[in-house]
């Protein structure tokens, strides 16, 4: 797409040169007065008449000498009142025969005046459209020529005054560009040349010492690019014009570096720019052609150089390497690093984007990778956006709309910046598998490897974390952007590669911070059907990955083997993409009695594990007395289909509905019997174990279930507390300690059921003495505690044969003293 061509702002960028220079002053001042004459007498007669008379002096005159003042005067007349180009072309068509006769007159002077008045002509759209005819055929050789074989100042500035209006139709590009093609051709071959080429004219221009040409040149040549950069750039760049533009921006001119920006800037859509290596030799002008400008006050500078810059870093070839020195690519960093933090919020935009466009791995591959300076540049972005962020909005004061607006512009500043820092990310993750960009080969045996890859990878989770994060979360507290989200979690995603040893720690916090639920909701939100089909695939990475980190890390429970991680990773990674529901419809969908194959089944597997993970980490989004319904009826429909889910599965389905039961809210007889029929078809309770009070409470709720499977469940709940419970038995401090949470459930539960106390005596006996231990702490806490427990006579008399086992297996040892001395309470 071409980039629009903006003329210059007058504010900043003052233009030196005026189409129109008279050459006689008599002959100015005498048209000065009447030019005001006419203008105050308002009479179309008085100018009629002025017309007409000055076209029967030039038919009288013998010869063009003296037409200057005629020609100059008719030119002021239409610029005064512009409506007079159309009546001159209509009216007064002889006119033109007259001024092609003065542009071959061997005078400049002449010839500057008629380019004086053509311009003028040309100047109206309606008369440059009755002229287009007069141009093809007749004037354009002529003016080609006269621009070409221009020696005057005055000759020079009003052909390319002409040029400047010619320039603004297309058809005239055309037609100039076309005979520029033929003065090429017959250039290449045998022969003497027969056209004008305008990049060679304008070449010549550029190349001369005057500043005046130079703009006038470079402004030109922006004029043909606007049309069709793809389609007249290849001239130009054939001319060999990119060079002399690059070594022009030396120049201290604002005006003419300016002009340059604009004209390379449509240069770079043209390939052949690149692959013609201007830009490798180019891009030290360009770096310290900006280093200069942000020393100067002229915004539009900055930005237009700043836009230049992003141009060439994104649509430089990755075959061809623009930086040939390590300490070129520092001090690009150092201007982008210099120009992020300015204090124009536009400057600091186009910066950005020229920041996220150098940080390519071709850009920063010239040996030593300066990590160090890109971690500089980095802050510089992320500190810029974080400052622009936390900025208050009056919304009172802004009102509605521009309150809005305000929004939209954070959000894109915001998407910029992570856009660069994703780049950043990227940048780590393909310089892992290269050993020369591991560490800096110059830095010291004995220095501090600061500047490796391995430092910058952990300062981009760092800073994501303390940052990034931050800021996205304030952002969507006032809009939610799909595209703003998709960056953000591709960068959440790529950072558990490029960190890999803390990709565990890291997800954990992330489901504590309820990312599941923030990355279900944009996916229920924006992911319907086929729509941001790459927010979508995104969404689903990150969730895949972090359920992944999070099954191999288990909270309280045992980890997966690597038969049952594939497994599951499988099943995320056909279903996750299939999830786009709220999460009440997915409770819904949870629930569904009717038949449910494969796929749909495999769908709710996926949702189970997202709830369970959340849930696991205090991020309970789901109402839990409606996934209790919901998942007796998945129970259910399970066992009438006769299908057995995966363990991890269904230790997620027993773990949430023992979190979700409400005290006062029993399952019902036939989910019972389903979930014991399950866990018979399992191996080992451990295979299904999450350490929790309400999963201790769930077994032991239910008969059916504590009878089978009690003994089992408490030696996994004691297996897994991980106080040694010493000082419980500590009776000399006054009055009773605090019990943690989870004793006091469990005393909770052996006063509604004393009969636990059975299965508790038993674990005396045939559990490790570590465990016997624990058991024994508890059973005297309790009964102190408790003392109005009757323990009966079918307790005691379990007691005693266990200390008869205990006294024979275990008098002799010193550990078996210690049991036995703990059994004193009863």
């Amino acid at each position: 797409m071409s980039l629009p061509y903006t003329d210059f702002d007058p504010k900043s960028c003052e233009v030196n040169y005026e189409l129109g220079v008279c050459s006689a002053q008599c002959c100015c001042h005498v048209s000065s007065v009447l030019i005001q004459l006419v203008t105050q007498l308002k009479q179309e007669q008085t100018v009629h008449c002025l017309l007409d008379e000055c076209h029967r002096e030039l038919c009288s005159m013998p010869s063009m000498q003296g037409s200057p003042a005629t020609l100059t005067l008719l030119g002021k007349l239409v610029d005064t009142i512009p409506a007079l180009a159309d009546k001159l072309v209509m009216e007064h068509g002889g006119l033109m025969k007259h001024l092609l006769r003065g542009l071959v007159y061997p005078n400049e002077g002449v010839q500057a005046s008629v380019c004086y008045l053509y311009g003028k002509l040309y100047s109206s759209p309606m008369a440059a459209e009755m002229l287009s005819g007069h141009f093809r055929e007749k004037l354009c050789p002529l003016f080609l020529s006269t621009l070409e074989g221009a020696q005057t100042k005055e000759l020079q500035i009003n052909c390319l005054g002409l040029l400047r209006q010619l320039l603004k139709y297309d058809l005239f590009v055309s037609m100039i560009m076309n005979k520029s093609a033929l003065a090429e051709t017959a250039q290449s071959v045998e022969g003497p040349p027969g056209e004008t080429s305008l990049p060679l004219v304008l070449k010549k221009f550029l190349l001369s010492r005057d500043e005046t040409l130079q703009v006038a040149s470079a402004h030109c040549i922006t004029a043909v690019l606007v049309h069709s950069p793809v389609k007249h750039a290849p001239a130009f760049i054939h001319a060999d014009i990119p060079e002399f533009l690059f070594e022009h921006l030396s120049s201290s001119s604002e005006v003419l570096i300016w002009s340059i920006y604009n004209c390379l800037i449509l240069l770079a859509e043209e390939p052949l720019f690149f692959s013609k290596c201007h830009t490798v030799y180019g891009i030290e002008a360009v770096v310290r052609s900006l280093q200069g400008s942000l020393k100067l006050t002229n915004t539009e500078l900055h930005k237009q150089g700043l836009l230049l810059f992003a141009e060439i870093l994104t649509r430089q070839p990755e075959e061809i390497r623009l930086f040939t020195s390590s300490a070129m690519c520092g001090d690009a960093g150092r201007a982008l690093q210099e120009a992020v933090s300015s204090p124009v919020l536009e400057v600091a935009a186009e910066a950005v984007k020229a920041a996220s466009a150098f940080l390519r791995k071709d850009h920063q591959s010239a040996p030593p990778v300066q990590y160090r300076a890109l971690r500089a540049l980095l802050e510089a972005m992320l500190s810029r956006c974080s400052e622009f962020s936390q900025t208050p909005l009056n919304r009172r004061s802004l009102g509605n709309r521009d309150s809005e607006k305000a929004i939209l512009r954070r959000g894109k500043f915001l998407l910029s910046t992570l856009e660069g820092f994703r780049n950043a990310c990227r940048l780590a993750v393909e310089f892992q598998g290269e050993p020369i960009a591991q560490e800096n080969p110059f830095t010291a045996p004995s220095a501090e490897k600061e500047d490796t890859l391995e430092d910058f990878s952990e300062f981009l989770l760092s800073a994501c974390d303390s940052l990034c994060i931050p800021m996205v979360m304030r952002h969507l507290e006032q809009a939610t952007h799909p595209a703003l989200m998709e960056v953000f979690l591709s960068i959440l995603h790529s950072l558990f590669i490029i960190v890999p040893h803390m990709k565990k720690k890291f997800s954990k916090k992330l489901a504590a911070s309820s990312f599941i639920r923030l990355t279900l909701e944009l996916k229920a939100r924006f992911c319907n059907g086929s729509s941001h089909s790459a927010l979508n695939q995104v969404c689903s990475s990150f969730l895949y990955c972090m359920c992944l980190n999070l099954l191999s890390a288990p909270e309280k429970t045992r980890s997966l083997s690597q038969e049952e991680l594939s497994a599951v990773s499988e099943l995320l990674q056909h279903g996750l993409p299939q999830i786009s529901s709220r999460s009440p419809e997915s409770v819904a969908f949870l629930s569904d009695r009717q038949y449910v194959e494969g796929t749909a089944r495999q769908r709710q597997y996926c949702i189970l594990l997202l709830f369970y993970l959340a849930y696991i980490h205090e991020d309970r989004f789901v109402s839990e007395a409606e996934l209790f319904v919901a998942l007796q009826g998945f129970l259910l429909s399970l066992q009438d289909q006769g299908e057995h889910p995966p363990p991890v599965v269904f230790r997620a389905s027993i773990y949430l509905i023992a979190i979700c039961q409400d005290k006062d809210s029993a399952l019902d007889e036939a989910v019972v019997s389903a979930i014991r029929k399950f866990l018979e078809g399992i191996s080992d309770l451990h295979l299904v174990y999450t350490h929790h009070p309400l999963l201790l409470r769930f077994f032991l709720l239910y008969p059916e279930l504590m009878s089978r499977f009690g003994h089992r469940i408490l030696e996994l709940w004691f297996f897994w507390e991980e106080s040694s419970y010493e000082e419980l038995d500590d009776v000399s401090s006054a009055g009773l300690p605090t019990l943690p949470a989870s004793l006091a459930a469990l005393f909770q539960m052996l006063r509604s059921s004393p009969s636990i106390l059975l299965i508790l005596l038993d674990l005396v006996y045939s559990s490790p003495v570590d465990t016997a231990r624990k058991v024994l702490m508890i059973l005297r806490t309790f009964l102190r505690r408790n003392e109005d427990v009757q323990v009966d006579g079918l307790i005691r008399g379990h007691f005693l044969l266990i200390l008869q086992h205990l006294l024979v297996e275990h008098g002799a040892s010193p550990s078996g003293g210690q049991s036995l001395g703990a059994l004193g309470m009863f």
